[in-house]
């Protein structure tokens, strides 16, 4: 075969295949094949910023948990389509990415200070009303991120707030639009309504009803997808206990513990700020007088310009090395207990230093230390027995063709965990996203491989594999046809309840008279306690009576299936004048919806005049 081939390669069949890559590369260009392979790992360019696959895979996840998590438990995770997911989190993506160009082409800026600030103050990342580091990994993680990956989706999010922000606030509208809307607002409406009760007691429904509407929508009685997984789970605090320390070897951590205690001295300064000649001479004035007899506190207070220690005399404390400017610092320890320095220059000015003390360091006992020093001793060891397992699990259950190879290897134990869907379950390693992500992953659902290992926390690995894999089925007749009967009686009812409103309104509209049993209302506000929302809605959009004595009619069905036949009688306007307080309440909300409103224009603008390429 090989013979075959060289000897082809020079005759007419390899001619044949060169020619045509030169016609392919003459038609479409070098170009078009090299941008071709180079954005396999890319979903989109957007005026030359690439969006990349990863990106847009974690979107979809994360669309897709959110939703599962509004849906409830109970949905099916199946019914969601993957590919209108990936469509809408694309379009996401691109949006983002226009709306980041867009604020730093308007130069905007957030800095990484400020981030911090942002992080330390969410109540999320707090435990007992202090930022806690644990808490902060344990919730970005949750979501998906790693520390780098939410401090640059949060400085995302901060400069598109800037951008909404400067153009809302841009926004605003005259007080005459205020006044009108105001006046809107305020109105209130007479009416009167007549229920029309969804009785599902007068609806024949018979067996052959249920079974046909089953046979009809069989698709959606169907059981979830799920998976049971088999896991091993290792944890950083399993290797304390196994760890046994000795005394030589903590006796080098105790040398190192004490090597860094150092002497610490007391000093009180006097500053005269600048580094010209005129502040040298001021300070050794100072000095002058201070060498003749006078109080060097006394001539602090007066003379220092250091607005932290002047009116304390000068006094800067104990400190140890490494604390002041190295010139301060140097001249500090070359002066003797009451001595006080030449003039010192340094970044700040020029100084008069006065020793008032020396504390020398309390050396601890090795055994007041030792339990501290064990613990770093033990921590250190787990530390890296854990990385080192970590890795020994990853290569065992790569090369293993299930988990009880690598359970053994390191003495662990294989879990099973329960029955569990897309949307994920409630506690325990099911709840973890990139469980999930891993679980429902080709590699491991289909092709039966274990997983590559899981970080669940900072202190916790798994490694998961699918046990069972439970595909959706057709749910039995007998299992749903009480929700089936239940739905068709609702369903009904509500129709004939529809059907009854509407041929009273049609009456009602032709001038016929109207049965009693009318409920009236007065003065009802577009927030009335103890009026339904729909029917207010509906109120609301009726049109106003030509004039008295000729009410209009409209009907609107409840969310419960009763239907509601509206007659409004009378429209009030507000007669007592505005507050101005009111009066700018009004503007403010219609600026902000204004800012809104400009802000979707723009989207839409930016949108119109990107380049953008679907991959």
């Amino acid at each position: 075969m090989l013979q075959n081939i060289r000897d082809n390669s020079r005759g007419w069949i390899a001619k044949t295949i060169i020619g045509l890559i030169v016609m392919l590369m003459a038609f479409t260009g070098f170009e078009a094949i090299v941008t071709g392979t180079s954005n396999r790992n890319n979903a989109a360019d957007v005026n030359g910023d690439t969006i990349t696959l990863n990106e847009l895979n974690q979107a979809v996840e994360m669309q897709r948990r959110q939703l599962l998590q509004q849906l409830g438990r109970d949905f099916d995770a199946s019914l969601l389509d993957d590919k209108l997911l990936r469509e809408s989190s694309l379009k996401g993506l691109i949006d983002r990415k226009l709306l980041l160009q867009a604020a730093g082409d308007a130069g905007f800026a957030f800095s990484q200070p400020a981030l911090d600030q942002v992080i330390l103050q969410t109540p999320e990342f707090q435990a007992d009303g202090r930022f806690d580091a644990a808490r902060f990994d344990q919730v970005i993680r949750q979501m998906g991120y790693t520390r780098l990956q939410f401090r640059q989706m949060l400085e995302e999010e901060m400069l598109i707030g800037q951008l909404r922000a400067g153009i809302g606030a841009s926004s605003f509208v005259t007080e005459q639009q205020a006044l009108a809307f105001a006046n809107l607002e305020r109105q209130t409406r007479d009416f009167a309504s007549l229920t029309i009760k969804a009785d599902t007691a007068a609806v024949e429904l018979s067996d052959s009803d249920v079974k046909a509407y089953y046979d009809e929508h069989a698709s959606e009685f169907m059981s979830p997808e799920q998976v049971v997984l088999e896991y091993v789970e290792l944890k950083k605090d399993s290797f304390f206990d196994q760890i046994e320390v000795s005394d030589e070897d903590l006796k080098p951590a105790y040398e190192s513990e004490i090597a860094n205690l150092a002497e610490q001295r007391h000093a009180a300064h006097i500053l005269i700020e600048g580094d010209d000649e005129a502040a040298r001479a001021k300070a050794e004035e100072i000095k002058a007088r201070i060498d003749a007899g006078e109080d060097f506190a006394a001539l602090a207070k007066e003379f220092s310009q250091d607005p932290g220690s002047a009116a304390d005399g000068g006094d800067l404390g104990y400190a140890g090395p490494g604390v002041y400017d190295p010139a301060f610092e140097e001249a500090l320890y070359a002066l003797q207990q009451g001595q006080v320095s030449a003039p010192v220059k340094s970044a700040f000015g020029w100084h008069l230093i006065k020793l008032l003390g020396v504390q020398s360091p309390e050396v601890p006992s090795f055994d007041s230390l030792k339990d501290k020093l064990a613990r770093d001793f033990k921590a250190q060891q787990v530390e890296q027995r854990f990385v080192e397992a970590t890795k020994q699990l990853e290569d065992a259950a790569f090369e293993a063709s299930d988990l009880a190879q690598p359970a053994q290897d390191l003495g662990l134990e294989v879990k099973v965990s329960e029955p569990v869907g897309r949307e994920g379950g409630a506690t325990g390693i099911t709840a973890n996203r990139q469980v999930l992500q891993a679980a429902f992953s080709p590699e491991v659902l289909e092709d039966g491989a274990n997983s590559s290992t899981i970080e669940l926390d900072p202190s916790t690995v798994v490694v998961v594999r699918v046990k069972e894999h439970n595909q959706p089925e057709q749910l039995p007749l007998e299992q749903v046809a009480e929700s089936i009967r239940g739905h068709l009686l609702q369903e009904r009812a509500s129709a004939a309840a529809k059907a009854e409103g509407e041929k009273r309104l049609a009456a009602a509209q032709a001038g016929e008279a109207q049965a009693a049993g009318w409920q009236v209302q007065e003065a009802a506000t577009r927030s009335q306690d103890g009026v339904e929302p729909k029917v207010l809605q509906a109120l609301f959009r009726m049109a106003k009576p030509s004039k008295a004595g000729e009410p209009t009619f409209a009907g609107v069905t409840l969310n419960t299936g009763d239907y509601v036949l509206l007659r409004l009688d009378g429209v009030n306007v507000p007669e007592e004048a505005l507050a101005a307080e009111q009066l700018a309440m009004y503007r403010n909300f219609l600026a902000s919806r204004e800012g809104q409103q400009d802000f979707a224009a723009l989207r839409k603008q930016l949108a119109a005049e990107a380049d953008i390429e679907r991959f």
